[in-house]
Parts: structure tokens; C-alpha cells; sequence
């Protein structure tokens, strides 16, 4: 159950702040296995919030306690822990680094004020792959503030100066260190920091916190000329037009009001500072968290998103005060194996408080297969949260983050407003699930579980869109990747569904290449009853995407009039049921013109098999084609990649139909090509691989076009043996 009071390793009742000047609410990113959960927990434990990192529950850690997390070793969800470090409330919201995971790092960036970029020292270069230089675009073109941690400074490969010069090579030149890192007498291992601005020495040697003391003669040479590069850095961006003229007047510009600067131009977004961390060794984590705490824009400080009223008409802007309308988000909703669902909300504007009724809304998520939904439900609890633990707390003011748990209507997404006065967030942006994979449950005790468990990962989970296709009766979860389905399917199985994956089959058509006769002759006696009706059909194909046609040149009565739209029925009854594979037949005309009927044994039935069996003699002369659909794919990749994917695209039988450079800016190209759907099954996860996790791209249905021969042979010897 809900966690009420203090758990195993956490050492302090939960933070509670009733000013949102006191909250900073910060999104931790990077690239998989840089060290964020590592640093996060090593933020827990310098405050005091847990007694040491990965205490908080047995054989876990504070944030992948989740068992997907731990049977794939890296984090597969959001995850949100606070601390207090001063008077200042700080959420750090810890999101996974691998790309199938892009949906939490969306969510994560709708909850936070500012983001703290986590870069491996051990990898250098490669720790900055191009997702993650497209990410800090992406925060930059939204003006969200951004800092630096190079982290993993305990490793052997440590490199903090290879790491920085990285760092600024594919952030920016406005990406500068306040410390470098001091190495023991070996040269090798970090064990304090050197700060350029306050040019004193933090020394770890004995623990966190950090002896502070003033530098060496040594370190002097080489805090100077970092110094010197980090003060014109910080003076290019103030507000005082004064400073860079009395710097270089010779003037020895006061701690204080460098420090000013900084944090102003760190909260406009405008220079990024980067702190050399370590969470094992605590090394550096003071620091981090004074720029955390100091530096990062408090939630009046940051834009909220738009609001509108539920009919969708604009509604006033919010404003970060506990006093305002309710509105807040529910940013991510999970399954917990004891509470049932806990959701994280953010609360942009007024005071969300327990024993409270609210409305609860949800819109624009039919493509995922969630419908629109209102309710007014009762908040039981609020709770802060500290990875698999929830701790009680009396209130949430605007700019904070909680979790409310067991409610029955909210989905990640939603809107939580006054009932008095419901109102809708703006959705963020979510991205598309283009890998299908199709399961079935294993007995038909299974279905059961599966349904219940699709539903609540559904409402938890944008990012993976559930579909039910009646033509091939599978269902198919669309998914980001590999990795994303692995952990459906795990979650699935853990909810007590046992599910096995099968190949998507894709919904084809058939069709007749050329004008084609059939005689359909049904005449049968039965107990003293007949069954009579005779026809002739003829079969003309009409051009793509042309539907069907039905026509009669009977003359001289020979079906009657009254039986004709009986044919017709016949004929639209096995179109459905398909003619050489089981798919629908589209694109076709078919024209009745003979046909026999008796006085008495004639009937519409026997006119309906009649016409039935015309259309499927009509087919028997090798004359069918089978259609496969095909669909517009608009490619976005790093210019270095357009070779290898439009070579990849030919492969594939894709029509190139053009290139050009991304609207969304950047060295980037748009490429544009159709590609028959069945070559698109795990185009997902193969473009991902051939740019580097780079490549993103959209795909619409256009049409359907004639499978190649050899292709529809295999499809109709598949339908044959099953």
C-alpha cells in the first residue's frame, strides 16, 4: 500500500514547500548508461533524503524499481524523486536514455522547468550521440533552460577535459565549466573541484561535503586561462552593458556579481553551466545542486502551457499562483502491483489538496485508442514521490509535482481542474509507435487478463497505440522499438496474461487483371422444397480505388427483376470473404447478363449462392492479382545519412519522390518516398540502426498497387495450407 510514513533508507518526512518560489523542477537527460539514476541517487543521499543510494528498497534503486527496468539493466520509465537542499524543493525527474523510451523523456519535459544534460566523462565523444544533440536543439528551440553534469568521474577512462570540449562542440560555444576537476597525487582519480569563479579548491578527500581551502600554486595556472574564457562567456550574456568594458579596462569584477549574471543567464536559457559530478564519491554534487537551486528559473519563472476550455475555446493563460484555478497535468500514469495507479501530476496553477473533488478530462488520444472521457472523482491522498515509495505530504501548490494513486479515470495526459470549472492542458507532443507487433493470448483464460491489462497500459502509455484489425483479426500493439515491446510484453505477462507474438499480417486485397465470365448455377432439392437460381456474370476491373459496380443487361426476363439485387448480394458476400487468399475484392465491376429461374423453387437465397458461385468461377481462370497497401513515408535524418537511406529505400521497392532540407532547420534533409507496407514491418527499429538512433519518420496510407507476382504466390500458399 501507499507509503504514509518513513520507509526503509529514507531519512526525512517528505518535502513540502507552499511557495512555488521554493520548487525547481528539473529533467534529468542523456544518453543510456550515462549515470542519471546514479546521480540521482547520489543527490538523495548528500541531502540527507535516503542514508545512502539505492537504500530506499531492497535490491533496487531509487528509480528502476521497476522489474521491466531491472530485467533489461537500464531505465524503461519516468521516474520522480525530491529533496530538499536549503529551503528550495527540488523534483528531479530521471527519464530513460534509450530511444524507445523518447515518450518518458516528453513527459519528463512537460513536468520540469529546466534540464540537466548527464554526459559520461568515461565516454567522451560517444557519450553525446545525435539523439541527444537533437534533444538539446529541441530544448533550445523552446527557450527551456539547460546545464551540464559530466559524471562517471570514478571511471578509468575518465576523460573531463576530452568530455567538455565535446560538450561544447555539439551544444554550443556558450557551454562553459564553473570547476574543473582536481585529480588525487596519482593524476588519475577526481577528488575535489577546482572553482573558476570563487578560485578556492573543494576538497572530497575526506567526504562530502567538501573541504573548501585556497588553491594550490599549481592549480593557479590552470584556473586562470578557464577563468578568464568563463567570465567573458558569463559577460557576453549579462544585462550590464558596463561589464565587459570595465573587465577589459583591467577591473577585477566582484564573485557576487558574476554569480548574478550567471544565474540570470542561466534561467533565461541563454549560457549553460557544466559541474563535473560523481554520485559514488559525492564529488561535485554541492555544487550541482547550488546551480539547481540557484541558477534554474522557479515555475513563475518558465512558460506554462496553453489552456482552453473543455468546448475548446481559449481560456486565460495560467500563472504559477497556489490562489489561481486548479489546472494540472497528469504526466505519467503507472500500475503499481499493491496501490493499482499512481499518476504523477504537475500542477501549473493553483493548489490541489486531499479529500478534494476535481474534474478529470482527457481528449484527442482516439489514434491511440483511448476515447474522449470527463469525471469528477475525489482525491483521496496526496503523495511525494521517491522512486518505489510514496510519501504523504497535506498539499500541492501550483509549479509542484505529486502523485495521486488509485484513480479510476486519469490517464497520462489529462487534465485535472476544478469541477466548478473544468478546463483542458494543452497535450505535449507525443511521438508516433510505427512497430506492430501482434499477440494472442496463449488459452482462452488469458483474454480475460490480456483485456484488463491492455486498457491500463494503454491509459498509461501514449506512446503505444493498441489495434484491433478485423480483416486480419489480430491485435496489434504498435510500439517505439524492440526494447518498448519487450517491456509490454513483460508488463503484460507480470499482470497474469500469458501472450505469444505471431507475424503482422498485413490487410491485402484482391482483384481481377483482366475481364473475366462466371456461371453460377445453385439448384438443389431438399424435403419436397427446391432451391433454383442460375446466372451468368461478367467481371470488368475498374482503376484503382475505383470500389465496385453492379450492372444487369438481363433481357427477356431470364432472372427475374426481383432477383437481380439478390445476385448483387451474392456477389458483395463473397467480395468480403476474398476469392483466391481471403481478402476482400475491390476495384471490380460486375454486369449479370443471363441467367435461369424456376416458377416455384426460385428464391432470394438461391439467387445470393447463385451469384456467389459466378464471381468465384469467374476467378478460377488465373486471372486474380493480389493488392498490397502502400504507404507515404516522409524521412527526417542528419544529411550524412541520405545515401545510405534512399539506397535502403530502393531495396525496399520505394519510390524516391523527393528531398529537401528539414522545416524544422537544422543539417538535416526531408525525405519523401511511398514504400509498399509490408517492406515498413520493422522499418522502425532499421532506420534507427542505420542513422545512428537519428532518423524519425511519418507514414499515411496512399493506395493500394499489384503485389509482385512471386510475393502473392507465397501469400496464396500460405491461405492454401491454413
Amino acid at each position: 500500500m501507499a507509503q504514509k510514513s518513513q520507509e526503509k533508507g529514507v531519512t526525512g518526512p517528505a518535502p513540502v514547500v507552499k511557495e512555488p518560489g521554493r520548487v525547481r523542477n528539473v529533467v534529468l537527460v542523456g544518453h543510456s548508461g550515462a549515470g542519471k539514476t546514479t546521480l540521482v541517487e547520489g543527490l538523495l543521499a548528500a541531502t540527507g533524503t535516503i542514508s545512502r543510494a539505492g537504500s530506499v528498497t531492497d535490491g533496487t534503486t531509487v528509480s528502476d524499481h521497476d522489474p521491466a527496468a531491472v530485467k533489461q539493466q537500464r531505465s524503461v520509465s519516468l521516474s520522480a524523486a525530491a529533496l530538499i537542499h536549503g529551503d528550495i524543493k527540488v523534483n528531479l525527474l530521471d527519464t530513460p536514455g534509450y530511444a524507445d523510451f523518447v515518450g518518458e523523456v516528453r513527459a519528463g519535459l512537460r513536468a520540469a522547468d529546466a534540464a540537466l544534460f548527464v554526459v559520461s566523462a568515461a565516454d567522451g565523444i560517444d557519450g553525446i550521440d545525435e539523439a541527444t544533440a537533437a534533444l538539446w536543439e529541441e530544448c533550445a528551440a523552446v527557450g527551456l533552460p539547460r546545464a551540464v553534469a559530466i559524471s562517471r568521474l570514478d571511471h578509468l577512462r575518465a576523460d573531463v577535459d576530452e568530455t567538455v570540449a565535446a560538450c561544447r562542440r555539439a551544444f554550443g560555444d556558450n557551454v562553459l565549466p564553473l570547476y574543473l576537476p582536481m585529480h588525487s597525487d596519482d593524476g588519475e582519480s577526481v577528488v575535489g573541484l577546482l572553482g573558476l569563479i570563487s578560485q578556492r579548491v573543494y576538497d572530497y578527500t575526506g567526504g562530502h561535503p567538501a573541504e573548501v581551502r585556497d588553491p594550490d600554486p599549481e592549480h593557479l595556472s590552470v584556473i586562470e586561462p578557464a577563468r578568464n574564457e568563463l567570465i567573458e562567456g558569463i559577460i557576453a550574456e549579462s544585462e550590464d552593458e558596463t561589464l565587459m568594458e570595465r573587465y577589459l579596462g583591467g577591473e577585477d569584477l566582484e564573485e557576487s556579481v558574476l554569480v548574478d549574471d550567471l544565474e540570470t543567464a542561466v534561467a533565461r536559457g541563454a549560457f549553460h553551466p557544466v559541474v563535473p559530478v560523481c554520485g559514488p564519491t559525492q564529488v561535485g554534487l554541492d555544487a550541482l545542486l547550488e546551480v539547481l537551486t540557484r541558477a534554474f528559473p522557479t515555475p513563475g519563472e518558465h512558460a506554462l502551457p496553453a489552456v482552453t476550455k473543455l468546448d475548446g475555446s481559449p481560456g486565460e493563460p495560467l500563472k504559477a499562483d497556489p490562489d489561481g484555478r486548479l489546472a494540472a497535468q497528469v504526466v505519467k500514469t503507472t500500475i503499481d502491483p499493491y496501490v493499482g495507479r499512481v499518476s504523477l501530476v504537475r500542477v501549473f496553477s493553483g493548489t490541489l489538496r486531499p479529500d478534494s473533488t476535481v474534474h478529470i478530462a482527457g481528449r484527442g488520444m482516439e489514434s491511440r485508442g483511448r476515447a474522449d472521457h470527463d469525471a469528477d472523482e475525489r482525491v483521496a491522498h496526496l503523495y511525494s514521490p521517491l522512486g518505489a515509495n510514496q510519501r504523504e505530504v497535506p498539499v500541492c501548490v501550483a509549479g509542484d509535482i505529486c502523485a495521486i494513486t488509485k484513480s479510476a479515470a486519469a490517464e497520462t495526459g489529462d487534465t485535472i481542474s476544478s469541477k466548478d470549472d473544468p478546463l483542458l492542458v494543452a497535450a505535449w507532443e507525443m511521438p508516433e509507435p510505427l512497430l506492430p507487433v501482434a499477440i494472442v493470448a496463449k488459452s482462452r483464460a488469458d483474454e480475460d487478463a490480456l483485456a484488463k491489462n491492455l486498457g491500463r497500459l494503454v491509459a498509461g502509455d501514449p506512446t503505444m497505440r493498441l489495434e484491433r484489425n478485423s480483416e486480419t483479426r489480430q491485435q496489434v500493439l504498435w510500439c517505439m522499438g524492440e526494447a518498448h515491446a519487450d517491456v509490454v510484453l513483460d508488463r503484460l505477462r507480470a499482470g497474469g496474461a500469458e501472450v505469444e507474438t505471431e507475424p503482422v499480417r498485413l490487410a491485402l486485397r484482391e482483384t481481377f487483371s483482366v475481364t473475366a465470365t462466371g456461371h453460377g448455377r445453385h439448384v438443389k432439392q431438399s424435403g419436397g422444397h427446391g432451391q433454383y437460381g442460375v446466372c451468368d456474370v461478367r467481371v470488368e476491373p475498374l482503376e484503382r480505388g475505383g470500389g465496385y459496380e453492379f450492372a444487369s443487361e438481363v433481357v427477356g426476363g431470364s432472372v427475374p427483376t426481383n432477383y437481380i439485387p439478390s445476385v448483387d448480394k451474392g456477389v458483395r458476400a463473397q467480395m468480403e470473404r476474398g476469392l483466391v487468399a481471403g481478402y476482400p475484392v475491390v476495384d471490380i465491376k460486375v454486369v449479370v447478363f443471363d441467367g435461369k429461374a424456376h416458377s416455384v423453387d426460385s428464391s432470394d437465397a438461391a439467387f445470393q449462392t447463385a451469384g456467389s458461385l459466378a464471381l468465384k468461377e469467374a476467378a478460377g481462370d488465373g486471372q486474380m492479382v493480389l493488392l498490397e497497401p502502400v504507404d507515404e513515408v516522409s524521412i527526417r535524418i542528419p544529411d550524412g545519412y541520405v545515401g545510405a537511406v534512399m539506397g535502403d529505400l530502393s531495396s525496399r521497392r520505394g519510390r524516391v519522390q523527393g528531398t529537401e532540407p528539414d522545416p524544422a532547420g537544422g543539417d538535416r534533409t526531408l525525405v519523401r518516398a511511398e514504400v509498399p507496407a509490408t517492406e515498413l514491418t520493422r522499418y522502425a527499429v532499421e532506420l534507427r540502426a542505420m542513422t545512428s538512433g537519428t532518423g524519425t519518420f511519418s507514414r499515411r496510407f496512399v493506395r493500394y498497387d499489384p503485389m509482385p507476382t512471386h510475393l502473392a504466390e507465397e501469400v496464396k500458399k500460405e491461405a492454401a495450407n491454413s
